[in-house]
């Protein structure tokens, strides 16, 4: 089956889960029209269904080749991606004075969730050109953004991201590859690295990299790492492109998934060393890196929900044609769909719930960024950047969980057959696994939010947002709609859950550090199902007041589900914080002995 973009879900829970509305209405988002959000959705929407869909198994089944120090991409994918241009998409929201259209960010995460789920190893491409476009924008010189940032806008260049070499992963400040100045102002590149996701293609004419590499009187570790913008191709004074610079994919990986998506093992030096630019400052890499890093957490987090929704529906339409067994009590011959089976009623309304509310998270992560950059009062843009950090580890953690949680419960419901990769189920599976991996593990997108996140200002972020959850919780319980069932109770025992654990965390960062990292990960699910439990009511609430919804009932029972059946999970979760310490940091008795 193709893909069909979910607008009505995707605008409830971007005007109402995440905010959009009332921040426009507050007057935080300028002279934006939030009319032209339904236009831009739906317009991306046909777009993802009738050119990028399509070739998301072409992707899978062709992948990449790399002949002659290039590399070829599937039958097809030059020719969408240059339409993809031509529409605008790439611009969306790109700096209108380098030839952007301005949308918010929350608009453009709303398309990412659209490309994600039509086809993730495409949409991937310029999730990277959209964190390259924001480093540069913020720490590059005026000479770098007029040469370079108008075709990164336009899409008519990619980016990229060289973090990790083989010896350095996770562990950036071990990384070898070397800068060395030159006498015009430049600098030469040699190194290696690896995981270079779009390192290189055939879809545009260049390539531009961004590089982390190490000087030779830089101090040690993530302190003496500097950032270098590195293109394939030189540019010439006028424009045009100039001589191949010494920077090459050496070899590709052959993976899992994403078959599509050419996962490159770079090589700079062998003809005398790559030719880069100083983005930011000497030694202060990292902190440009970070935004680039933050951006693509973000869009990572959206390629969990895409590819989650893209497997609920090929999941439900299956449940509905698959005939095996009658209904419980039915009379007469034939089978029934599976779908009147009420296990598989249960996964695919777990897959629902789960994606709607990874959704909101994502997309509130969106709104508060935006915020935090367009509202006019610096009291508001501060709290916002608050927030925005706070979400945005629980936004790629949490949504990509619920990315591979879903994708293995779409094999579940075609049983046999989606074991099996004609129907492809199986590919949602494989594609979805590596986003809880890259841009950051989500093992450290946890201890990021405990040890840095819950950390700022004595947890003043946390405390807002369960205050603001709280309230949410109150007109559930208000409400007195008897479809809402135990919602209210449910996420009120969550709320306090995390209050407990989020307090009991604050103690023991600095006294118990061990203790506080043994309970991270749970923490961050806890976080995840309290607050994606609330959003989905929230949305509820408000779909019962709007018009070209449909029946709101199914938004009340989609939140009563999820409180019933994920958000009371909190309290183990919260026992799992507080109690697994002692086990998590004495199980070296199991693990080496």
């Amino acid at each position: 089956m193709t893909y069909r973009a979910p607008i009505n879900d995707m605008l409830l829970a971007l005007n109402h889960g995440a905010g959009l509305q009332a921040a426009v209405a507050a007057g935080h988002y300028g002279d934006f029209d939030a009319d032209i959000t339904a236009a831009v959705l739906e317009e991306a929407g046909r777009f993802a269904s009738d050119v990028l869909a399509p070739l998301n198994r072409v992707g899978d089944e062709h992948g990449i080749k790399l002949e002659n120090d290039k590399v070829a991409t599937a039958p097809g994918w030059p020719d969408a991606y240059r339409r993809w241009t031509a529409a605008g998409w790439n611009a969306v929201s790109g700096p209108e004075n380098f030839g952007g259209q301005g949308l918010p960010l929350a608009i453009n995460a709303a398309c990412t969730e659209i490309w994600s789920a039509s086809n993730i190893a495409f949409g991937l491409c310029p999730l990277l050109t959209l964190s390259a476009i924001e480093a540069l924008e913020a720490h590059g010189s005026e000479e770098l953004k007029r040469i370079y940032l108008e075709k990164l806008v336009s899409g008519e260049w990619t980016g990229t991201m060289h973090l990790t070499e083989p010896q350095a992963g996770s562990d950036v400040g071990a990384l070898r590859t070397r800068a060395e100045r030159a006498a015009d102002g430049s600098y030469r590149i040699t190194g290696t690295k690896i995981f270079i996701t779009y390192g290189d293609h055939d879809m545009t004419d260049n390539i531009v990299h961004f590089v982390l590499a190490r000087l030779p009187d830089a101090p040690p570790g993530t302190r003496g790492i500097s950032l270098f913008l590195i293109p394939k191709f030189l540019v010439n004074a006028d424009g045009s492109l100039g001589a191949r610079n010494d920077i090459y994919p050496s070899g590709v990986e052959h993976k899992l998934g994403m078959h599509a998506s050419p996962t490159c093992t770079m090589t700079m030096g062998d003809h005398g060393g790559a030719t880069g630019y100083l983005i930011g400052e000497e030694n202060r890499g990292m902190l440009c890196m970070f935004t680039m890093m933050n951006q693509a957490r973000l869009g990572v987090g959206l390629e969990g929900v895409g590819i989650a929704d893209r497997a609920y529906q090929q999941a439900l339409a299956f449940a509905q044609e698959r005939k095996q067994g009658r209904a419980a009590g039915k009379q007469g011959d034939g089978p029934d769909p599976i779908i009147v089976h009420p296990d598989v009623k249960r996964m695919l309304m777990q897959m629902r719930a789960l994606t709607a509310a990874a959704r909101t998270i994502c997309y509130a992560t969106a709104v508060a960024l935006d915020m935090s950059v367009r509202a006019s009062d610096p009291k508001v843009r501060s709290a916002a950047a608050a927030r925005g950090a706070l979400l945005t580890p629980i936004a790629k953690a949490f949504s990509t969980d619920i990315g591979n949680e879903v994708a293995s419960l779409g094999v579940q419901v075609h049983g046999g057959m989606g074991f099996i990769e004609e129907t492809g189920a199986a590919q949602h599976y494989r594609d979805a696994r590596i986003t809880s991996i890259y841009e950051g593990t989500n093992g450290i997108q946890s201890i990021d939010l405990v040890t840095r996140k819950l950390a700022a200002q004595g947890g003043a972020s946390v405390w807002a947002l369960l205050d603001e959850l709280s309230a949410i919780v109150t007109k559930v319980e208000a409400s007195n709609d008897p479809g809402f069932g135990t919602t209210g109770a449910k996420l009120r025992d969550a709320l306090a859950s995390l209050e407990r654990a989020s307090r009991w965390l604050l103690e023991r960062i600095a006294s118990a550090p061990n203790d506080a990292l043994a309970g991270a990960t749970p923490y961050l699910r806890l976080f995840g199902s309290t607050l994606g439990g609330c959003k989905l009511a929230e949305e509820a609430l408000a779909a019962r007041s709007l018009d070209g919804f449909g029946d709101p009932q199914r938004y009340v029972t989609l939140a009563r589900f999820f409180a019933e059946n994920i958000s009371v999970q909190a309290g183990a979760l919260e026992r799992a914080v507080i109690d697994s310490a002692d086990a998590v940091n004495g199980a070296d008795a199991v693990l080496l002995g």
